[in-house]
């Protein structure tokens, strides 16, 4: 296996949660890219339409702020961040890649944060693996599954922005 390969098929993380107490509306992706991943920053990818998409759900410009000022803006409108998969092997950045995961606790980050009203599933992988990972607890939730955001996911911009302008007021 040559350097690079071994690369690609490592053991990739996700990110700590993004959530506070103010947070109503918890965002839970797959697994970050590997764009994502070099650069430290959830949706880090220059093509996913994350930023622009939650720009258009909250009204205020996420596009042209800095990391930090996105992340400050999103749990100051109450939205928080993560994953559903902890960590696993991924050859690339595809969910269909994924194997060997280990997922991420959500029903205790949910226990210390009951604030926490409506999860938001940033596509089909996420939904599929977040709401086993939930079983029962999904019960007490507001569920909302999504278009993926990223570029993989070729719905034309216009129809995923009509499924996530849902988010509207949560």
């Amino acid at each position: 296996m040559t350097p690079s390969s071994q690369h690609q098929t490592a053991r990739k993380q996700c990110f700590d949660p993004v959530v506070d107490a103010r947070t109503r509306l918890l965002m839970l992706g797959s697994l970050p890219g590997d764009k994502s991943l070099e650069i430290q920053e959830y949706y880090g990818h220059p093509q996913n339409r994350f930023w622009h998409l939650m720009s258009e759900v909250l009204g205020v410009d996420l596009v042209r702020a800095d990391y930090r000022a996105r992340l400050r803006t999103l749990l100051d409108h109450g939205v928080g961040l993560w994953d559903v998969v902890a960590e696993a092997h991924r050859q690339g950045s595809l969910d269909s890649q994924i194997r060997a995961r280990a997922d991420n606790d959500l029903p205790g980050l949910l226990a210390r944060f009951p604030q926490i009203r409506i999860i938001a599933f940033n596509g089909g992988t996420a939904a599929k693996l977040g709401l086993k990972i939930l079983g029962d607890h999904a019960a007490a939730y507001q569920i909302v599954a999504l278009p993926s955001s990223s570029p993989a996911y070729t719905l034309p911009y216009e129809k995923k922005l009509e499924l996530w302008r849902q988010l509207r007021g949560c």
